[in-house]
């Protein structure tokens, strides 16, 4: 009784052992999350008609290579598109309890 359980546990194992479902990343696959994320902030920052310089000091954590390399791909293809930016005014979106006391009447 005990061999098909041990058979069956390891048939599991084995199956589960190359999928992806699991949530596990590898050094190179979070590396390449990473550098995709700062691609993508820096094209945000270039279609907000924000300079690189913000976008390095509003983004420390992120890589400036990638950042910059977002950035830039970004401009040519606004450029060659006649795109024309988004500016954004640079605040944070308002908290929704700003200005209430938290009393209650």
């Amino acid at each position: 009784m005990r061999r098909p359980t041990l058979l069956s546990l390891l048939a599991v194992t084995a199956l589960l052992g190359g999928c992806d479902a699991l949530g596990f990343e590898t050094a190179a696959q979070t590396t390449a999350r990473k550098e995709a994320e700062a691609r993508a902030i820096g094209s945000a920052c270039r279609h907000a008609v924000r300079s690189i310089e913000d976008c390095f000091a509003t983004n420390p954590r992120s890589g400036k290579a990638a950042i910059f390399e977002g950035w830039k791909d970004m401009d040519q293809y606004m450029r060659e598109n006649s795109v024309v930016g988004m500016p954004s005014d640079g605040r944070a979106p308002a908290d929704k309890t700003e200005g209430s006391t938290g009393n209650r009447s």
